[in-house]
C-alpha cells in the first residue's frame, strides 16, 4: 500500500503504521469510539456520504455539519463555519472525505493545509476517508502530506478503484502507536477479526503492483461518462448547468433550476422514474438537508448504460417540468 501511495501520489506513508479492517466504515467507526466519547462532536463537510451520519448516530456522536458552498458549479469550504465548529469544546474529530462524496471535490494542498492548521489549533483529530483517491482527475494529496502531528488516520481500500469489494478488506495508516494498538485490540480481541480475508489481501497486492495501466484506462472511461452526462443534460436542460467533477465516478446533479426543490417534487420524480421508466436514483436528501433538490448518479458502468439512464432521466424531467 505504501508503495502505491509513493508511486501514484508522491506520498510518504510508513508501512509500519498500516493496519487492516473489514471495511472503511468499520475502521472509521472504531477510531471514532477511540477518539471521542458519547455525545461529543464530529465535524463533517456536508452534504455527506449517508453512512457517516448513520454510523455517528448509532455511535451516539453528534454530527457537526459544515455545509459546502456552491459557486459557479464548484464546491468550496465555508471557512468561518469550519473554524467555528472545530473550536467547539465538544468537537473531537474531523471526519474528512477526500475526494469528497458526493460532490466530487478533490481538496487542494492549500485547503488541506488550512484544515490541518485549524484542527491542530483546536486539538481536533482527523480521520480521512480516501476510498475514492484513485478516481481523481486532478492531483490528489493524502492527509499525511499536510498533517501537523500524529493525531490522524488515513483509511482506504482498493475496492472502488479496482472493483473488488466482494473480496473484502480495507486498511488504514495510523501513525500514533497508542491509537494503533488500541484499534488492533478492538479489531482482534473485542470483535474477533484477527485475520484479514486472504483473497482480499491477494487482490490488493495484485492491484497495487500491476493495476496502474488498467486504472488509467478506467479513469479515462469514467471521465468520458461524466462528460457525457454534462453534454446530454446541459444540451437539453441548460438550467441544470452540470459540471464534470474533479474526482469520483458519481455525478452530483442540481435539479433546483428545474423546480425540483422540495421533498414533494423529488418524490414525484422518483415515482415517475421507478414506475414508468424502471430507473432507480439516489436522491440528494439521502445525504442530508444540503442535498435537497439534487440526485446522485453512479456512472461506474458501460457508456450505453449511462445513456439508457440519461434517456429515462431526461424524459422524466421533461414530463415533470411540462406538468
Amino acid at each position: 500500500m505504501s508503495g502505491w501511495f509513493a508511486r501514484r501520489h508522491g506520498a510518504n506513508l510508513d508501512p509500519e503504521t498500516l493496519v487492516f479492517g473489514p471495511s472503511v466504515i468499520y475502521v472509521i467507526a472504531q477510531l471514532v469510539t477511540l477518539w471521542s466519547a458519547p455525545g461529543e462532536g464530529v465535524l463533517v463537510h456536508t452534504p455527506a456520504y449517508d453512512a457517516f451520519g448513520n454510523m455517528l448516530a448509532a455511535s451516539d456522536r453528534l454530527l457537526l455539519p459544515c455545509p459546502l458552498q456552491k459557486r459557479e458549479g464548484r464546491y468550496y469550504i465555508d471557512w468561518a463555519c469550519f473554524e467555528q465548529q472545530a473550536a467547539r469544546p465538544d468537537c473531537r474529530i474531523l471526519l474528512l472525505c477526500s475526494p469528497h462524496n458526493p460532490t466530487g471535490r478533490v481538496w487542494t494542498r492549500d485547503e488541506l493545509s488550512r484544515m490541518a492548521d485549524i484542527c491542530l489549533r483546536h486539538g481536533v483529530k482527523v480521520i480521512s476517508d480516501d476510498i475514492h483517491m484513485d478516481i481523481s482527475f486532478v492531483p490528489y494529496l493524502p492527509w499525511s502530506e499536510v498533517a501537523r502531528d500524529d493525531g490522524w488516520a488515513l483509511v482506504s481500500s482498493g475496492s472502488k478503484s479496482f472493483n473488488i469489494p466482494a473480496l473484502g478488506g480495507a486498511y488504514a495508516f495510523i501513525p500514533d502507536a497508542a491509537s494503533r494498538d488500541a484499534y488492533l485490540r478492538q479489531l482482534k480481541a473485542a470483535h474477533g477479526l484477527s485475520s484479514p480475508p486472504i483473497l482480499g489481501i491477494l487482490a490488493h497486492i495484485s492491484a497495487y503492483r500491476e493495476g496502474g495501466a488498467w486504472l488509467d484506462a478506467l479513469k479515462n472511461h469514467l471521465h468520458g461518462n461524466l462528460a457525457r452526462v454534462a453534454e446530454r443534460l446541459n444540451g437539453v436542460l441548460p438550467a441544470i448547468d452540470y459540471r464534470v467533477p474533479e474526482g469520483t465516478y458519481l455525478a452530483w446533479i442540481d435539479l433546483r433550476g428545474l423546480g425540483i426543490d422540495s421533498t414533494e417534487r423529488m418524490d414525484a420524480l422518483q415515482t415517475l422514474l421507478v414506475e414508468k421508466y424502471r430507473v432507480a436514483i439516489m436522491r440528494g436528501d439521502t445525504y442530508g438537508p444540503e442535498g435537497k433538490g439534487y440526485i446522485r448518479l453512479n456512472v461506474g458502468c458501460a457508456r450505453q448504460k449511462v445513456d439508457k439512464g440519461l434517456d429515462a432521466l431526461i424524459a422524466a424531467l421533461q414530463e415533470l417540468h411540462a406538468g
